[in-house]
């Protein structure tokens, strides 16, 4: 379950965010609307992880929703039906705002998955890194079920779940369970009832112990080989090996796990 949190601690009243040590947790804090997404909470959010980025000292990001019914149940309904061409440009582009500025995170995001995942959530979802869910949430891609193509990040999920299962997501607007996400590849680990933080702290605690600099380096070559063909991205790699040793840190590293392997 998620700590308490210190009054200090809120952002907002739909923003939640705590510190633990280098591992920042910001909650979509919307729970009696399935923390679905409007225009001023996506503004706050997408400033709250550009500042994020800025800070040296952090090294991941937990991203989830408040309450057990949803992790982020997609855009709010009722601020697109008001929409015009204009103000849908708008309205898109302040979304996919949110989803750039967690892509553009340097460190791991992990998406914590506690029910309901649909739409702009699962966009969100498919934005972050690694996704960890509960085994009772959902997932899916409703907006053709309401006039609208999937957009933005929506294009994400082909590299996640294949062609053929975007296209039936997208085109049928039908929703999975999540043993089905797992099975397809959206989500990496699920969780029993009441195990979720206890799944999600096994992969918080192995990125903490990874080398910072390695962590973040890593993440920008990942996101490199999205557009790489396979013989550009291993010759971007040979420099960066090099150029990691200039930092100290895998020398640090190497000389530590040398010594403890040597007392056995």
């Amino acid at each position: 379950m998620l700590l308490p949190l210190k009054e200090d601690e809120m952002l907002t009243d739909s923003i939640l965010r705590d510190d633990r040590g280098g591992v920042t947790w910001l909650t979509v804090n919307r729970p009696d609307k399935l923390n679905v997404l409007n225009m001023a909470l996506m503004t706050e959010l997408t400033k709250v992880l550009r500042d994020l980025a800025l800070d040296q000292d952090l090294r991941a990001v937990v991203i989830t929703g408040a309450g057990e019914k949803a992790f982020v149940g997609g855009a709010d309904i009722a601020e697109m039906a008001a929409l015009d061409p204009m103000s849908a440009r708008t309205f898109i582009t302040r979304l996919h705002g949110v989803m750039s500025a967690i892509r553009d995170l340097p460190v791991p995001v992990i998406a914590r998955i506690n029910g309901y995942c649909l739409g702009g959530g699962m966009e969100l979802a498919a934005a972050c890194d690694f996704r960890i869910a509960g085994d009772t949430a959902k997932f899916g891609m409703p907006e053709v079920r309401v006039g609208l193509p999937s957009v933005i990040e929506a294009m994400l999920l082909p590299h996640l779940v294949g062609w053929g299962r975007t296209r039936w997501l997208l085109m049928t607007g039908e929703m999975i369970d999540a043993a089905t996400a797992h099975q397809w590849g959206f989500v990496e680990f699920l969780a029993a009832p009441g195990e979720l933080d206890a799944v999600l702290d096994r992969s918080v605690q192995a990125v903490a112990a990874a080398g910072p600099h390695a962590i973040r380096t890593q993440k920008v070559l990942i996101q490199s080989w999205e557009s790489l063909t396979p013989a550009e991205a291993i010759a971007q790699t040979i420099p960066v090996f090099g150029d990691s040793f200039e930092t100290g840190e895998p020398q640090s590293m190497l000389r530590d796990f040398l010594a403890r392997k040597a007392k056995g």
